[in-house]
């Protein structure tokens, strides 16, 4: 683990948790490890997750709410899942994210298709992370944008197989 004040190390950056030890790359871990989770459930699809970017998908179709529209919930489901991802992988494999604030600001409807999220921190600490996430549809307009500050903790000895 880095010294209290000093950012992970570049190695620690690069995978998602040692709980998956294997080769795949983070996003095959991150779907071959949440099989009954609400990232799932959602269908939100991980493209690319590193400690500076993560980007994912999610389909309208279900996570609708009762008007035909991308409910707003969903937005926020997506954006928590992926600044909680980029957390964990600044954090590294001894640590684990946990979400303690979110907010999210809905600009258009999305009807149809997916809708793709980017997250970018905007403070990577060595106790606290926070991530802006844009949310655009396939037309590429901004459908939503969220924040989410995560907490960085040692993790528990049932989370890691070190």
């Amino acid at each position: 683990m880095a010294a209290y004040g000093q950012p992970p190390t570049a190695e620690k950056a690069t995978t998602m948790s040692s709980a998956a030890q294997d080769d795949r790359p983070v996003t095959g871990q991150t779907t071959a490890r949440t099989p009954n989770t609400l990232m799932r459930r959602m269908g939100i699809e991980i493209l690319e997750a590193t400690a500076e970017r993560v980007v994912g998908t999610m389909p309208v179709e279900g996570n609708t709410q009762p008007y035909g529209l991308l409910h707003g919930g969903a937005s926020v489901v997506l954006a928590e899942t992926l600044g909680s991802v980029g957390s964990a992988l600044h954090a590294g494999p001894q640590r684990i994210a946990v979400g303690t604030d979110i907010n999210a600001t809905h600009h258009r409807a999305a009807r149809s298709g997916l809708v793709t999220g980017v997250a970018t921190p905007i403070s990577l600490g060595n106790t606290l992370c926070s991530w802006e996430i844009v949310i655009t549809d396939e037309d590429g307009r901004k459908v939503c944008t969220s924040r989410i500050t995560c907490l960085l903790r040692d993790a528990p000895p049932s989370a890691t197989t070190d």
